[in-house]
């Protein structure tokens, strides 16, 4: 991958900020993933309005998580995988990390192969199984980009398929408009039952994913990489800019990232709150597709599939770049992208060629992602409140504050659904 990112948009744009925007973006898709369209769809068709409020504090949340994660990135030069592989120093500890890691890589690339197949059978008639194979061939095409073109370019095309992804989702929106005292009743936090319980886990990680923590320390490394190899307490001299000013840039990146993954979030739950509340068969992908397209007409059905889509292509490629930095940093072996991305590919084809109802295997693979953010979230927290790590730019106590009551209501959260599950509350 080049190594001359950094240098090559400071010549193109002097003196100006845009540049220092775009790795947040990239993270952001993740944030828009199909397990998050099948957790928000089934949500607001299921209860309404009832859950607004966890997609609410979900991306408030989550504002806090990247910014510390692209923190660290920047500040230490090494991605949230190194950090921990060189300070777990026990083999066994470090390797067991890993499994819970890369499982939760494993769930979120079944969520986007899935989505990306639902997408193709809605638009072409494409079978699923055909559908998960060519979502997963143009994620490789798009890894090809980050590998060769390096972080910028892969940048580029990531936005753009943003911009798809917000334009599908909200479209429907302008012709079906939510109701606004339902969406004020929403803000208030209550549940109705383990489903509901179940369904704002589900919510939570896909909005708050734990690759995506890994990711972006990642992809802010690179994005900010100097154009050799240097130790972490020259990366500023070696960047010809002070961490000062990357860290503010990168707070407006996040800043607007979460704002247009949030929005879209919420859209899509509203959209179906406001839709298919009550209509049968709306509890899957297929259904909310037929649903809008008999109510609001094929135009909004057809931008939700090329939405859907584009979330597939786009979050999969994440997914699978945050996958190998995990492995990378943790067990210290590279593999290359294209191998994993083949690799990692199969458990998501085996469960769509069993015929596994897709919407259901997408909601319980958020599931699976909200029991991996505390070994996320904890370590990120505690790492960037450290002096000896972050220097002058460790957290604030008021940032460590909300960082640990943020990973207070997460496991909190998972601790009474699985009482509701198991217990049969």
């Amino acid at each position: 991958m080049p190594k001359n990112d950094l240098a090559a948009d400071r010549r193109h744009a002097p003196g100006r900020g845009l540049w220092l925007l775009g790795p947040a973006m990239v993270a952001g898709v993740a944030y828009l993933d199909p397990g998050n369209v099948a957790s928000n769809m089934t949500a607001g068709a299921t209860f309404g309005y009832l859950l607004v409020w966890v997609v609410v504090l979900g991306n408030v949340m989550a504002w806090l998580i990247q910014y510390l994660s692209a923190k660290l990135g920047i500040v230490t030069g090494e991605s949230l995988p190194q950090v921990l592989g060189r300070r777990i120093q026990r083999p066994w500890a470090r390797r067991l990390y890993w499994v819970q890691a890369e499982l939760v890589a494993m769930a979120t690339d079944i969520a986007e192969v899935i989505g990306g197949a639902v997408a193709l059978n809605l638009l072409f008639g494409i079978p699923l199984v055909w559908g998960g194979a060519i979502t997963g061939l143009v994620s490789m095409l798009l890894l090809v980009v980050q590998s060769r073109r390096g972080a910028r370019a892969f940048e580029t095309v990531l936005i753009g398929l943003l911009l798809i992804i917000a334009a599908g989702f909200t479209f429907g929106l302008f012709f079906a408009p939510p109701d606004p005292a339902g969406v004020v009743e929403g803000l208030v936090p209550r549940f109705e039952g383990t489903n509901s319980v179940l369904l704002a886990a589900s919510i939570l990680g896909a909005t708050i994913m734990p690759h995506a923590i890994y990711a972006h320390s990642a992809l802010s490394r690179d994005r900010f990489a100097p154009g050799s190899p240097t130790a972490a307490a020259d990366l500023e001299q070696a960047r010809g800019i002070s961490t000062l000013r990357l860290l503010r840039a990168t707070r407006w990146d996040v800043t607007i990232a979460l704002v247009v993954a949030g929005t879209v979030n919420l859209a899509i739950l509203l959209l179906a709150a406001a839709n298919l509340a009550g209509v049968d068969g709306t509890d899957s992908l297929e259904g909310a597709y037929a649903a809008l397209r008999d109510g609001l007409g094929p135009v909004v059905a057809t931008m939700f599939a090329v939405g859907l889509l584009a979330s597939g292509l786009a979050s999969t490629s994440v997914g699978a770049y945050a996958g190998a930095e995990i492995m990378h940093g943790l067990l210290r072996v590279r593999v290359p992208l294209l191998v994993r991305r083949l690799v990692t590919l199969i458990p998501a084809l085996v469960i769509l060629a069993l015929g596994v109802d897709p919407t259901l295997a997408l909601v319980l693979s958020q599931v699976v992602l909200s029991f991996g953010i505390p070994f996320a979230l904890i370590p990120l927290v505690a790492l960037t409140a450290r002096r000896d790590l972050l220097g002058a730019h460790r957290n604030r106590p008021l940032t460590t504050a909300g960082g640990v009551l943020a990973s207070v209501f997460l496991v909190t959260l998972n601790a009474v659904l699985l009482w509701l599950v198991f217990a049969g509350g």
